[in-house]
């Protein structure tokens, strides 16, 4: 557990953080969150005394920092900054490595625990003779992280670990770092300014506001439905229902039609006589959906050219805004839903939604009011 009692700091006597009381529970992600210039990095840095605090007390277990040997203090605690912060001279196995080696571990053993991260946050033990300016920006944060835990710390701290990578390797890092997390469960504080990627990774937020207070600290879906003032609902955003959906677990009972189907190869007969109002679902062998063919386009049998690919597919055990994003994207209007395995279990139309939707919506207004 880290927790801030009564911190506060102060550049030429104007507050950077002010009077900050947060516990950041052993095990879980906390996310601190906010505008540019609410203290969110300097309350990070000021765990692992890069900031010194003003006044106040921050204790890891019970254990006050501030009467810790600094050195030690930070081998205690994995750093993930922007940008990774490699070592550019040295490999990437090397710069793995690097904390274990201050940890005392020995050089060959160091070097196994290396590849064996490697491989834990999803890179090929191949990249392990690479120099950080052979890989992709997304290679190097999954490095950051590796070195990270490579004397496997009890405690992190992340500081907008993946704002420097584009939207789709964005996407594909949080969601190995939420299964790297379910495996190691550190307690790690994380620093963003991106709302969506806090309710998405944390396991509770810590919203700041200007002049470095605290607005609330709630978990995401608490966030969601019940902010705790106007600050807090503007900064979650006016879409806080759209989102608060992602938390609302698809309904085993729910009502889906039986769609036809066609499978590459079909002639345009063979698909006109599946399609519905204009459209027909594609297939693999394996019943997986590949997307949508609109019929009036077929020139012969389908082909992979004529598939739209526009749309996003809801498994079963996914959420109520991986339903509706399904509904909403489909060129058909009816939202392809899979099982597990990834095989079609059927289709439900956006206009059958909206009574699925209603109860949620009121359960949301009922919380907040």
């Amino acid at each position: 557990m880290i927790e801030f009692q009564g911190v506060t700091k102060l550049y030429d006597g104007a507050p950077a953080v002010r009077n900050l009381d947060l516990v950041a529970p052993t095990g879980k992600l906390t996310v601190l969150v906010g505008p540019s210039g609410c203290g969110k990095t300097t309350s990070l840095r000021m765990v692992n005394r890069l900031v010194t605090p003003s006044s106040g007390t921050i204790t890891l277990d019970g254990e006050p920092t501030d009467r810790m040997n600094v050195a030690q203090l930070r081998r205690r605690i994995g750093y993930v900054i922007q940008h990774a912060g490699l070592f550019p001279h040295r490999t990437v196995a090397q710069n793995v490595a690097t904390t274990a080696r201050l940890a005392g571990i020995d050089r060959k053993t160091a070097r196994r625990k290396s590849l064996d991260l490697l491989e834990q946050v999803g890179l090929s033990a191949s990249l392990a003779e690479r120099y950080p300016w052979q890989l992709s920006g997304g290679q190097q944060q999954r490095v950051g992280v590796a070195r990270a835990l490579a004397s496997d710390p009890k405690f992190m701290l992340m500081d907008e670990p993946f704002s420097a990578v584009d939207p789709i390797v964005r996407g594909q890092l949080q969601d190995e770092f939420l299964r790297l997390q379910r495996e190691i469960g550190k307690t790690i504080i994380m620093v963003t300014h991106d709302i969506d990627e806090a309710l998405k990774l944390g396991d509770q937020v810590a919203v700041m506001r200007e002049g470095g207070e605290l607005a609330q600290v709630a978990t995401p879906r608490e966030l969601l439905v019940r902010p705790a003032d106007g600050f807090v609902a503007d900064f979650v955003g006016r879409d806080r229902g759209y989102r608060h959906l992602g938390f609302a677990p698809i309904d085993n009972g729910l009502k889906l039609a039986s769609e036809p189907v066609v499978q590459l190869g079909a002639s345009p007969a063979e698909a006109a006589e599946a399609a519905i109002d204009g459209w027909v679902l594609v297939c693999d062998a394996a019943h997986r959906p590949l997307g949508w063919t609109d019929i009036a386009r077929l020139r012969g049998p389908v082909r992979e050219d004529d598939l739209n690919l526009s749309s996003t597919l809801a498994p079963m055990d996914g959420s109520m805004r991986e339903l509706l994003d399904a509904a909403l994207s489909s060129p058909s209007g009816r939202g392809v839903v899979t099982n597990t395995d990834g095989t079609l279990r059927g289709t439900i139309a956006l206009g059958d939604l909206g009574g699925i939707l209603a109860p949620l919506h009121r359960t949301g207004a009922e919380r907040h009011s």
